[in-house]
């Protein structure tokens, strides 16, 4: 098994600097601000020929009260699931009681314990490290997270610990899956969305705007599929916006959007859909994601707002037809497992394989029932189309002056491929491509013979002018 690995500690001692640094990404918020990371976060990094899986926790603070003791949770979680835990130390700032009394509850899980003394640079490490070794600790691990110093001995003896697997992959990623970002703005329910949907209590549920600030990834397995929930931060007017913090937010979830297979944009039906929402769906469209949305807190309304809700999304939501959408309820669980099918379906339909041949063929149906319009007199002619990529679909169309194609007649044709190749929860994209004309430019230059035709016809013209005078 690939061993796992717990950063621990209290506030701003640079756990997400080193799970940064251990997993060469930056999946994890780094900056000065304590109780920046809240959800327990994961991530697959690799030394030397050895795999092993970090976990980045929030900051313990001793005094957990509302929102923070599901936080404590959430660390507490992440020890219990770690075959080794990495104690990270503020060197420069030194010890205080929290450090003593983390200490102590880590002794009490009877796992490994690793002491990291990080931050070192600029500091007497012989003093620093005699303050932490009144911990207890047998062995204190000096390091700069921010520029990897000291890692090599503290990750040599983390994985010394275990065994190296007979067949520890070297190359290749852990295979994701489908990758299923779960977006929308603050306190719609999408961390309690992505709780019922892996059976657990896995992300922090707190009934508190900005919840989640980072975006956390999830692989799991549901009846022998493979899935990677991406939990996301509610994303908030711009004017709304005020911390770096949550700006940073923001970016995360812009690339998960991005990086993602699927999109499940959550709603808050008892709000209905506001403008933030549509600013949001812009964004999932641009990135050409495919698409669900899922209406949530849809039990308890009245059967005259569950109308008004449906008539504005029917006026409001035109413009993305091709998305199915789910009334549910993450709290109680009604209608979140169909979810699941639309996620297929739409995945199936932005990664399916496009057959140029079938392509053409559709295209040229499309053009006999409603010609392109006519340009300057002239007729714009479509020729073929080809795939040009998947997730979104892309199909090229080639042909004469499709820089003047019409945007409706853009639409008309997009309309067309989505419904002959039953691409359902998925946008498409076209992209035209006028032909040149291998003439242009160039003189008309005739090959000899046909300049020597040329001359014996006129010569035989001129002899009969002559016998007819």
């Amino acid at each position: 098994m690939i061993p796992v690995f717990a950063l621990v500690g209290r506030p701003n001692v640079g756990k997400s600097t080193l799970f940064n640094r251990l997993t060469k990404t930056q999946d994890a918020l780094v900056a000065n601000f304590p109780g920046l990371t809240r959800d327990r976060q994961y991530g697959e990094a690799k030394f030397g020929s050895r795999h092993f899986i970090v976990i980045d926790t929030a900051g313990m603070t001793g005094q957990e009260e509302g929102i923070d003791s599901a936080v404590a949770q959430q660390s507490q979680q992440a020890v219990d699931e770690a075959d080794a835990v990495v104690f990270m130390l503020d060197a420069r700032e030194g010890l205080n009681a929290l450090d003593e009394q983390l200490a102590q509850r880590l002794r009490v899980k009877n796992k490994p314990l690793f002491f990291v003394a990080n931050k070192i640079d600029g500091v007497n490490e012989d003093v620093a490290l005699a303050e932490i070794s009144r911990l207890g600790a047998g062995k204190i691990y000096p390091t700069t997270a921010t520029h990897g110093r000291g890692l090599r001995p503290l990750l040599e003896d983390m994985l010394n610990l275990f065994p190296k697997p007979e067949e520890t992959p070297i190359d290749g990623d852990i295979n994701p899956g489908i990758k299923i970002a779960i977006v929308g703005r603050p306190n719609v329910g999408k961390s309690t969305l992505v709780n019922r949907l892996l059976g657990e209590e896995r992300v922090v549920v707190y009934d508190e705007p900005g919840t989640t600030r980072d975006s956390v990834y999830i692989r799991y397995e549901r009846n022998e599929e493979i899935f990677t929930l991406i939990d996301t931060a509610g994303i908030r007017r711009r004017k709304n916006v005020s911390e770096v913090v949550e700006k940073f937010s923001i970016v995360k979830t812009l690339k998960a959007i991005d990086d993602a297979n699927v999109v499940v944009l959550v709603l808050d039906a008892s709000e209905g859909i506001v403008d933030q929402d549509l600013h949001l769906l812009g964004h999932v469209i641009d990135a050409g994601r495919a698409l669900v949305v899922a209406i949530n807190k849809w039990d308890g309304l009245t059967d005259q707002h569950k109308q008004y809700v449906k008539s504005e999304l029917e006026r409001r939501l035109q413009f993305i037809d091709y998305a199915q959408i789910h009334f549910i309820s993450a709290l109680h669980g009604t209608g979140v497992g169909h979810l699941y099918d639309s996620v297929r379906t739409a995945y199936r339909a932005a990664t399916q394989k496009l057959q140029t041949h079938n392509l053409s063929q559709i295209l040229e149906r499309a053009v006999f029932d409603h010609a392109p319009p006519l340009v300057n007199g002239r007729r714009i002619k479509l020729r073929y189309a080809h795939a040009g990529g998947s997730n979104p679909p892309l199909i090229v169309i080639h042909g004469n002056q499709t820089d003047d194609v019409p945007r409706a007649y853009r639409r008309y044709l997009e309309k067309v491929f989505r419904r002959e190749l039953k691409l359902i929860g998925t946008p498409v994209r076209i992209e035209f491509k006028t032909g040149e004309n291998p003439f242009a430019g160039k003189r008309n230059v005739l090959s000899e013979r046909q300049v020597e035709r040329r001359r014996r016809l006129i010569q035989h013209v001129k002899k009969s002018t002559k016998k007819k005078s």
